[in-house]
């Protein structure tokens, strides 16, 4: 009996050890488990897959009009800075058939940051977004290598990769300048749409994280058939241009597969410089507008404006037909700016040593023209050229010295390129040394742009399109002509502005005028104006200043407006000498 107590309680002790083991491995893997999360804290992988923790993650508030209460879960939308939301994740690791029509709506209206999805018509954006799925890959991952079948095409969330000719795209990582694809770029659509092989290698520069489309449910979700209508129209739009009319509908169809749509919104950047431009760019719906940065400073026509309006600072009395100066001293003030250094002293003493000549007398005498001994009339009028002595520092122009302050420059429109024209058409055919080479900004004005390559669209033309490119000519004003033009229209503005002033009767002020707190803003409309009444003044205000880059030049300082000294408009207008004449 005692011997079979011993092995009874052997048995439990030992069960009792082997629960305790297990408590332990328990405990030890909690530890190192934790051990492991926090040191992945460091890492992409772990901040984007790990959970954010909020006191109150969701909110409700009571709606009047609809009269029901509207919850708003702030951990759909919870993400690291750039990185795919995992909300937006759980949607897409999804099978396209599992998704609902708001969990598609929801990535349709995330997926809007990619420029390249937002290019797609409306009903194609939802279909991509059912059948899209999330991926990341890490440095160096190829992702499509050269000479193979294509089954999807990419569209980039995050990260940057690299088009190289190689088959592991090594030589990316080796060329200085690498062909790259960044955020909001897509690759591959040509690989889905048709049954051909990579032409070139696809290789990540850093972690990237990709929204794919695969070539079965490509298929299986008709997205061919809604890409085929997007076609269509394009087709279409190429057929109504003169410039294609010989060609064939095969080789339109052709340039239809080359073409890739891009949509701008109004004021968005198309081009810094589209004569230096690899694509040809149809202007299929809306409007677009060319702009010149034209650096005031190297205008002869600015030079003598500026200093024409700087004079004005001493206020002169203005010269209208009420003070005409006589005849006499119009004569004087010709002859001081025809010779304006000119001593005209000598001239009397040679036609005396001629005229004492013949009656024996003799005349010697030195005559000293320096500038100390010019006739009376001539000093005080030689002085006034400069009346003024600005306090300012200078730069040396090839026409003279300007105000370092009024080295400027301005955007100028030149031409609105219109629905049905082309961009980069005008000097394709004509040899480099007969191209406009200055840089020609393009701005959307709320445009839909089909873009072709140059070497591209130059292979698939005939000889009578290229007739028609030969008579194609578009001359852009010179930098002088916009300057002159930007100079008018500015001086027309401060004289309708000044005007206004004088015959607008001024907006009497409240009793009280509510002070509002001012905004802590970095843009100021006053920062676009240069103001020449200032160049003399010790403190001047400070504005931010809006600098433009140049190419292969320091940047230069963008102005909209010149606010020059001026004659007030009563004198122009004497007749109007006060306010409010037409009220």
């Amino acid at each position: 009996m005692r011997r079979y107590m011993v092995s009874y309680s052997w048995q439990i002790l030992k069960k009792e050890l082997g629960l305790y083991q297990l408590t332990m491995d328990i405990i030890v893997m909690i530890r190192v488990c934790k051990m492991f999360r926090q040191g992945l804290r460091g890492f992409r992988e772990y901040q984007i897959i790990e959970t954010a923790h909020r006191k109150h993650p969701i909110f409700s508030f009571w709606d009047k009009r609809k009269q029901g209460r509207i919850t708003f879960d702030t951990m759909d939308f919870v993400a690291e800075e750039g990185h795919f939301p995992p909300k937006a994740m759980h949607i897409a690791q999804k099978l396209p058939s599992w998704r609902t029509e708001p969990e598609i709506q929801a990535l349709r209206n995330l997926l809007q940051v990619l420029d390249s999805y937002r290019n797609y018509s409306e009903p194609l954006q939802l279909l991509l977004a059912r059948v899209m799925r999330f991926e990341r890959f890490g440095r160096r991952r190829v992702i499509i290598k050269k000479g193979q079948r294509g089954n999807s095409f990419y569209f980039i969330y995050l990260g940057t990769v690299a088009v190289t000719e190689d088959d592991d795209g090594s030589s990316a990582f080796l060329d200085t300048h690498p062909v790259l694809l960044h955020k909001g770029d897509c690759f591959g659509e040509l690989g889905v749409l048709t049954p051909s092989l990579r032409r070139a290698t696809v290789v990540c520069m850093e972690e990237t994280e990709f929204l794919v489309v695969d070539r079965e449910d490509f298929l299986a979700n008709k997205l061919d058939q809604e890409f085929q209508k997007d076609a269509q129209h394009q087709f279409e739009f190429f057929r109504k241009m003169d410039l294609f009319e010989s060609l064939s509908d095969e080789k339109l169809w052709k340039l239809v597969t080359l073409g890739k749509v891009e949509k701008f919104s109004y004021g968005q950047l198309i081009s810094k410089d589209f004569v230096e431009s690899s694509s040809i760019m149809f202007v299929s719906k809306g409007s677009c507008e060319v702009l010149r940065l034209i650096d005031l400073g190297t205008s002869p026509f600015y030079y003598k404006w500026i200093w024409q309006h700087l004079e004005l600072i001493d206020n002169r009395p203005l010269k209208t037909h009420l003070n005409e100066p006589s005849p006499v001293e119009r004569f004087k003030e010709f002859q001081i700016k025809s010779y304006p250094v000119q001593d005209f002293s000598f001239l009397k003493l040679k036609h005396l040593q001629n005229s004492w000549e013949p009656k024996g007398t003799s005349f010697s005498r030195r005559i000293n023209t320096s500038g100390n001994t010019l006739p009376k009339m001539l000093g005080p009028k030689i002085k006034s050229r400069n009346p003024h002595s600005l306090e300012c520092s200078m730069i040396s122009t090839k026409y003279g010295d300007l105000p370092e302050e009024a080295a400027v420059g301005a955007y100028i429109k030149i031409h609105t390129v219109e629905e049905g024209e082309t961009v980069g058409l005008h000097q394709i055919l004509l040899p480099e040394n007969q191209r406009d080479m200055r840089p020609l900004i393009l701005v959307s004005l709320g445009a839909e742009m089909i873009l072709v390559r140059k070497e591209k669209f130059c292979e698939l033309i005939d000889s009578e399109v290229t007739e028609k490119l030969s008579r194609f000519k578009v001359n852009y004003p010179s930098d002088e002509d916009l300057c002159r033009k930007f100079l008018q229209q500015n001086s027309w503005g401060r004289f309708r502005k000044d005007l206004l002033r004088l015959l607008v009767k001024p907006r009497q002020r409240p009793l009280f005028t509510p002070i509002w707190p001012k905004k802590k803003a970095i843009y100021s409309p006053k920062s676009l104006i240069l103001d020449l009444c200032s160049f003399n003044k010790e403190t001047k205000p400070c504005h931010p200043v809006f600098m433009a880059p140049q190419k292969y030049l320091p940047p230069l300082r963008i102005v909209e407006a010149i606010t020059a000294p001026r004659y007030k408009i009563q004198e122009l207008l004497p007749r109007y000498k006060n306010a409010g004449v037409l009220v």
